[in-house]
């Protein structure tokens, strides 16, 4: 059984095309953590594909997978949105988007056949895509004594935690993520020789 902050997204952009009676799907997905992201990456394909008739989409984000939309951009109710979040979903994977261009080709192909469009298209992208596990953390920005140096610098050795924007000056700071399921143990080790804030 994975840790609980441990969860599956992909590695890089990855796509898949999917064609039926001249209607081309062109799937592209796309990994991301903020609904800002996927915002940005929608209207930028609706620039760039602007002679596309529909734009549908669907994501996960989190490591919880809580947060989701789907979108069937104008395909008749659930025959869109739902498949592709459906694919997302049985891989069980979260911060990522997929988006499917649909140029249309003249021949209607009815909910069943958009419902199979939208699915295979999907699934293809995500077959070329590079699944990762990753961790959900919290940074903290920990301030120490120049005394307390070889403490600090051994309680997050023994964590197996890099600390990154480090700075030994007259006050001594660093910066350090934590995955959630070590956090308890790591504010216990270092509240006593440190200073912790949440970033």
């Amino acid at each position: 059984m994975n840790p609980f902050d441990e969860y599956r997204s992909i590695a890089a952009p990855s796509e898949g095309l999917f064609k039926d009676n001249g209607s081309r799907f062109l799937a592209l997905a796309y990994p991301v953590e903020t609904e800002e992201q996927v915002k940005e990456i929608v209207a930028g394909l609706k620039k760039q594909y602007h002679d596309a008739r529909h734009h549908c989409f669907a994501y996960r984000l989190g490591y919880k997978a809580d947060v989701w939309r789907a979108s069937d951009d104008g395909e008749p109710s659930g025959s869109a949105g739902r498949p592709i979040l459906g694919q997302i979903d049985s891989l069980g994977l979260s911060d990522i988007l997929v988006v499917v261009v649909r140029w249309f080709g003249g021949i209607k192909l009815g909910v069943p056949g958009l419902i199979r469009a939208y699915k295979t298209s999907t699934a293809d992208a995500l077959s070329q895509a590079s699944v990762i596990t990753k961790l959900a953390g919290k940074d903290f920005r920990v301030r120490f004594e120049y005394l307390s140096m070889n403490e600090v610098m051994k309680a997050l050795k023994d964590l197996d935690l890099q600390p990154r924007a480090q700075d030994f000056g007259e006050n001594c700071s660093l910066e350090v993520r934590v995955r959630l399921s070590a956090e308890s143990i790591f504010k216990e080790k270092l509240e006593k020789i440190a200073e912790l804030e949440e970033i």
